[in-house]
Order: structure tokens, then sequence, then C-alpha cells
């Protein structure tokens, strides 16, 4: 009897098909992915922002971190409470959930902490790019950019310290929960590691840390008492693109940084990577 079946072209043939319907589809549902989780995270770190606004009315001012520094049960012990058990500066009073605070491409449990060190300093060099009217004479220009309304530390200077200087050993360093992205954050550097970086803080300028603060000083900082809009509040830096083995961001809108005055926004991850908080809107 004859038998009808595939031939071994046939087989190919729609192994072929299916292999080129995935290699399209499957870019697609990834950028769908990377697009839905973006959205997720913009709306998040608004609530972000609306809960820094809560605490300022109720506190008179913005809070030392967002999520809280590490507790344990017995001072000085490593007995960590974990995240989700924490009474942070925000959670649960004024954040009722904790994912919140956790990017979406953030894996990290509610028990990973963290020590951390200071982002990158503003490469330009001092005097040739101002931002604000430090002087008080009405205009800014380059007498503007003083070298005390800097960023005090960079990362070569080491694990931050629990008085928010800079040198510590690790024994002696403020640490973190990892889950609270906003906090800190990971980032991609030489030798195919990561370091731990801050991204939120309420003093960060060499004026506001080491001398007690100077009329002279970046208005742009949470912990004075009246920071201008254009203060930046924390950035996202899970959606970086990078360029092979590369350790800097490519110039694309894939960093999403968030400003006193404004909703959070895509913004220039290569800016935002070499300039901190000196990044302006």
């Amino acid at each position: 009897m004859l038998k009808k079946a595939f031939t071994l072209i046939e087989l190919l043939v729609v192994i072929a098909i299916i292999a080129i319907l995935a290699a399209i589809i499957f870019p697609v549902f990834a950028r769908a992915k990377d697009a839905a989780y973006r959205n997720g995270d913009i709306s998040n770190m608004n609530s972000i922002r609306s809960a820094l606004q809560l605490y300022r009315v109720d506190q008179g001012g913005y809070p030392p971190a967002l999520l809280g520094y590490v507790t344990t049960y017995t001072p000085g012990g490593t007995d960590v409470i974990p995240a989700d058990k924490l009474k942070g500066f925000l959670y649960p009073r004024r954040i009722e959930a904790l994912t919140i605070l956790k990017p979406a491409y953030n894996r990290f449990d509610a028990m990973a902490i963290t020590n951390a060190v200071y982002p990158n300093q503003d490469p330009r060099a001092v005097g040739t790019a101002p931002i604000k009217d430090l002087d008080g004479d009405g205009r800014v220009t380059n007498a503007d950019d003083i070298a005390g309304a800097r960023q005090a530390y960079g990362p070569a200077d080491g694990w931050i310290c629990p008085d928010l200087t800079a040198g510590c050993a690790p024994s002696a360093a403020q640490q973190w929960y990892r889950l609270s992205g906003y906090d800190v954050s990971d980032i991609r550097v030489a030798g195919g590691g990561t370091r731990t970086e801050l991204h939120y803080t309420r003093f960060w300028t060499d004026f506001a840390i080491n001398q007690g603060g100077n009329a002279q000083d970046d208005p742009r900082q949470l912990g004075y008492s009246d920071p201008t809009e254009d203060a930046v509040i924390t950035w996202n830096t899970y959606f970086r693109d990078y360029q092979g083995s590369a350790t800097v961001p490519t110039a694309a809108n894939r960093d999403i940084a968030l400003f006193l005055g404004g909703a959070a926004r895509p913004f220039d991850s290569k800016t935002v990577y070499e300039r901190s908080w000196r990044s302006t809107p």
C-alpha cells in the first residue's frame, strides 16, 4: 500500500521556516518586555517622588535613604532584619509595596546587603562647567563652577563610611539593602565585574559633607532647606546599553532619571554615568 509522509526536504523546509519566524518574533517579545519593564519602573519612580514629598511635609526634610540602612536585630550584630520586615523611611508608611523600591531587573532578595562607593565625578575641569549662579551676581559664568561645590568623592575613594565620607574598611562601611535599587545599584566595570554605587543621598558636595555647608554651595542637594527643582533624586541604570565589553554606556536615553521638580523620564546614560548628581534636566 502507498503511504503518505513528509519527505526529508519538506521537513527541513518546515524547520527552516519555524527558525526564521522565531528569529523575527523573539526580539519583538524581548523589546516589548523591556518596554513594559521601563514603563513599570518609571511609574514606580514617580511613586517614590510622591512619597518623598509626603515625607517632607511630615518631617520637614527629605530622608537620609529611600528604604533605609541595613538594620540588625542586635546592636552591632550580623542578624540582619530582612528588608520586607524593616520599618524604613518610606516603607511601609508612605510606600505600601516594597516592589516599588525594586527595579524590574533587580533580582536581589530581602536579605541581600552591600557596601557601596560614590559614583563618578564630573570629568569636566573645575571652572569650565557652571550649572547655577553660585556667586550671586545674577549670571551663570565659569566663576560659578567652584571646587567646593563639586562632588566630594568618587569610586576610587573607597567604601562609603557611616558618616557618608569615604575610605572605610569593608567591616566599618555603611551598608544598604541591595533590593533597594534606587538607593544603591550595580554598574559594569572592567574585567566583567560590577561595583555598587550610591544613587540617592541628601548631600554630595565637599562644602556640604566636609565643611558644614557654604553660601556658594550647589543648591541642588536634598539636604538643604529649599533644594531647587533640578536636583537629582536618583537614577535607574538597569536599562543601559554597552558596546561589547565596554564599561562606559552608549550615549542613548536608556537610563531613567528622577528630578525633584518633575516626573521620571529617560535620560542619556553616558551623561549620568559621567556626571552623576551634576546631571541637569
